[in-house]
């Protein structure tokens, strides 16, 4: 079993609990989440890299998707490994 923790740290426990509540119900059975303050604290659980990394990327579209909903993001962000446009 491979474990990924993720922590990330907000201005604002109203914009950690926003982001929190919008990932929640996608995340069910793949990642266990808590809120602790004005950070988000991740824990993501399989069975081989591959799923890892599947949970993660899909863990950090959702999260990048409450993140331009609630205007913490500006613009589209850089499509940084060049596999898409629609990241």
């Amino acid at each position: 079993m491979i474990t990924l923790d993720l922590r990330i740290r907000y201005d604002d426990e109203r914009t950690a609990k926003a982001v929190f509540d919008s990932i929640s119900p996608d995340n069910e059975g793949y990642v266990s989440t808590k809120l602790e303050g004005e950070q988000l604290i991740m824990r993501i659980s399989a069975d081989n890299a591959g799923t890892m990394r599947n949970t993660a990327d899909d863990l950090m579209a959702c999260i990048k998707a409450a993140e331009e909903a609630s205007g913490l993001v500006s613009g589209p962000a850089p499509d940084l490994d060049g596999d898409s446009l629609f990241e």
